[in-house]
């Protein structure tokens, strides 16, 4: 894309719609948000923030068109899911740049981001096998049973504003393939992202009903918590969002998967290769700002990895290029929102009065040319371990130093947390590497690796208040979410016999 049209983008307002039954519709609502670029504070468009008889709108069109849709084979269903792929792949830069410009990230992170939307579309492709139940012949004589999967009907999706191209994905390919109607509700922070995404769901020629798109805020979270006739809640979002949205949607009866916030360790050993640890944790902790379930918030250094680690990662934060995301130099984009920025710098204060040193301090930048919602990497150092800030979830920038004397006690520590999101070590020993695996209490693991993402195929995982619910996102955990099992249990007469 060239700079007239991106300067094009970048200047133009639009106003999100909902799509309800196959049709583009202004919803019942005169209350609007602004939808604001994070990188230089101006307006993208607005976004409304949708009443109860929206969701209802939409719950019943998807409703009816499930009476159909779970009859169409999955053979058919999943052409849909081809020709998404494809259109994905032909808009992909127009979607990167949205997702940049309405969230803040670099053009590198949203393109990421956009490849692991499409695979999960084409995981999703493999339902006619995924789908596929099981059968034993002659449990008694004469007898035969069996166990099929069917979809739920319809089913929502609501998701947060750090990957609005992506977390949509961990569900929605899956959720229709398994032969269920959707809701999705985007965050009202980034709506533009699933604007542009529907119109390629409209090229597709998807049956009406089948997707529909809703935008709102809370109102419209808890419309679709307390409609009879939505089944199933995939949520990602905040600890305590995610705990009401749990507990309210199991209120009402429904099953979800609430992926909640996350405060992730990492251990660096003194075997590690720092440089490789270096610039690995420096991508982790401040990609995307770090405003991501997976970036590494705690950096726990063991024995004689303190110095080097320290010294390097310091500098590393130092030399990291801040800037817009549509600026191929820039490294690391704003964060979402002023209340983020003034959140962020909040909690880097109160470091400080818990005994902490702010080591490289990324508060109130001069950012040349821009005047958005920065705030530069920060380290901070001496961190205390029963301090609120190494147990709270910035959602920024900042990566914490905390120093232990044996792999037990940083292991201890990891395992000490509410969160249990990921965990990584950094290390050159395989015995150290097996301890860690074995022993770490987070659903996802990483070994030398700084963000442990699993690929669609694998599941998202997550525990303790990293996620409430049994099934998470992605791979065979999504087809066993987005489907119910039935048992049959079959007789029949032999009538040759009377014959």
């Amino acid at each position: 894309m060239n700079h007239s049209a991106i300067a094009a983008l970048h200047n133009s307002e639009t106003t999100a719609k909902n799509y309800i039954n196959g049709e583009w519709s202004t919803p019942t609502t005169d209350r609007y948000l602004e939808v604001i670029n994070p990188a230089t504070t101006e307006s993208l468009g607005k976004v409304p923030l949708s009443s109860a008889d929206d969701i209802d709108r939409a719950a019943q069109a998807a409703s009816e068109a499930f009476k159909s849709w779970r009859r169409t084979p999955a053979t058919e269903r999943v052409q849909y899911l081809f020709k998404l792929k494809a259109l994905l792949e032909d808009q992909f830069e127009s979607l990167a740049h949205t997702i940049t410009l309405e969230c803040g990230k670099t053009l590198a992170e949203s393109k990421g981001e956009l490849r692991r939307a499409i695979e999960n579309v084409e995981v999703a492709c493999g339902i006619p096998m995924m789908m596929q139940g099981y059968n034993s012949e002659d449990i008694a004589r004469g007898i035969d049973e069996q166990m099929i999967r069917q979809p739920l009907g319809v089913v929502a999706i609501i998701t947060p504003f750090n990957f609005p191209g992506m977390i949509p994905f961990w569900f929605l390919p899956y959720a229709i393939a398994c032969g269920n109607t959707c809701i999705v509700k985007p965050s009202e922070r980034v709506p533009l992202t699933m604007q542009k995404v529907f119109r390629l769901l409209e090229q597709t020629d998807l049956p009406k009903g089948v997707v529909n798109l809703v935008n709102g805020a809370k109102e419209a979270v808890d419309a679709v918590l307390d409609h009879p006739t939505i089944r199933a809640i995939s949520f990602v979002g905040s600890s305590a969002i995610a705990k009401y949205v749990y507990s309210r949607a199991a209120a009402n009866g429904k099953r979800s998967q609430c992926q909640g916030g996350a405060k992730n360790p990492v251990i660096v050993l003194p075997d590690a290769d720092i440089a490789m640890t270096t610039r690995i944790m420096a991508d982790s902790a401040f990609g995307c700002a770090g405003q991501r379930c997976l970036a590494a918030s705690i950096a726990i250094t063991v024995g004689d990895a303190k110095e080097t680690f320290t010294d390097a990662i310091a500098e590393a934060a130092t030399a990291r290029t801040v800037g817009s995301g549509l600026d191929p130099t820039t490294q690391m984009g704003p964060v979402i929102t002023a209340q983020s920025k003034t959140r962020i710098e909040s909690l880097i204060q109160q470091a400080t009065h818990e005994g902490a040193t702010v080591l490289v301090d990324g508060r109130q930048p001069n950012i040349s040319g821009y005047d958005g919602y920065f705030v530069r990497p920060t380290i901070l150092q001496n961190v205390d371990p029963a301090g609120e800030i190494a147990k709270t979830e910035i959602f920024g920038p900042v990566l914490s130093l905390i120093h232990l004397d044996s792999i037990e006690a940083a292991i201890a520590l990891v395992n000490r947390s509410q969160y249990g999101n990921m965990a990584s070590l950094f290390t050159s020993s395989g015995a150290a590497a097996r301890k860690f695996r074995y022993e770490a209490e987070a659903g996802n693991i990483g070994i030398n690796i700084g963000v442990a993402a699993p690929m669609a195929f694998f599941p998202f995982s997550g525990w303790k208040e990293s996620f409430f619910g049994d099934l998470h996102g992605q791979g065979a955990h999504a087809i066993e979410f987005f489907t119910q099992t039935k048992v049959v249990v079959e007789r029949w007469q032999d009538w040759t016999r009377q014959f």
